[in-house]
């Protein structure tokens, strides 16, 4: 597959929706990346807040939340066996409570599908990374906009090659209906140049400025297991 320049991929796309990157730096840090955008008021009025687990989203002016649903969640949670999830909707909270379980991700996931917005059909991506640095990526679809039919694609990355990463989001661009993300991941380049300032520079400068609402970003050190992250919000 082919790598993929970031910075250019997300300039040329007006509305990827919701994205998520996982993958490992050239200098052996572990990244995940997670971003929101929004085209209506209401999806729009949204900031990243910090929780003890994580991160949720938060209305910016709760005076003009029309509807919470599909837009207020938990986005990142930390499981306390190391395991990071990042999702773009209540999936989160479904992930975290079947591993409690002894259940894996993929039977979390199981039990969900696209989100009830037709005509979008919002897909469902998830990605939950471990503690060594692997990770998996997942998105919940419909089948070409019907929704009678829901697609479930798992992507795993047991041993993941540094300097780059993988890259899905919810919508292949702008458009009514919105048209679902299509194919494998993308391959994206996390090479020397990145630590988690640059990323986040980059990222949240290369997303459409009418439409971008927030951005996370986590870098861990897979030798010594410390980490650190950036919230960036529209609404400061």
């Amino acid at each position: 597959m082919k790598l993929t320049n970031l910075m250019t991929y997300l300039a040329e796309n007006p509305y990827p929706g919701r994205g998520i990157v996982m993958g490992r730096t050239a200098n052996n840090q572990a990244v995940v990346a997670y971003f929101i955008m929004g085209r209506s008021e209401n999806s729009r009025n949204r900031i990243f807040e910090n929780t003890e687990d994580g991160i949720r989203t938060k209305a910016f002016d709760e005076s003009k939340m029309t509807d919470s649903s599909l837009i207020i969640y938990h986005p990142v949670r930390l499981l306390p066996n190391g395991l990071l999830v990042v999702t773009n909707g209540d999936q989160t909270d479904t992930i975290r409570d079947h591993i409690a379980q002894g259940h894996c991700y993929r039977h979390a996931l199981n039990t969900r599908k696209f989100e009830p917005d037709g005509p979008n059909w919002t897909p469902r991506i998830s990605g939950v990374m471990k503690p060594d640095g692997s990770y998996n990526l997942s998105i919940l679809k419909s089948q070409d906009g019907d929704p009678s039919c829901c697609c479930r694609y798992f992507f795993e990355y047991d041993n993941p090659v540094p300097g780059v990463g993988h890259f899905i989001h919810t919508y292949q661009s702008d458009g009514d209906p919105l048209p679902s993300f299509q194919g494998e991941p993308r391959l994206v380049e996390l090479g020397t140049q990145f630590n988690i300032d640059s990323l986040t520079d980059t990222i949240w400068n290369s997303l459409n400025a009418d439409n971008k609402v927030s951005l996370y970003v986590q870098f861990t050190d897979l030798e010594s297991g410390n980490w650190e992250y950036t919230i960036t919000n529209k609404h400061n």
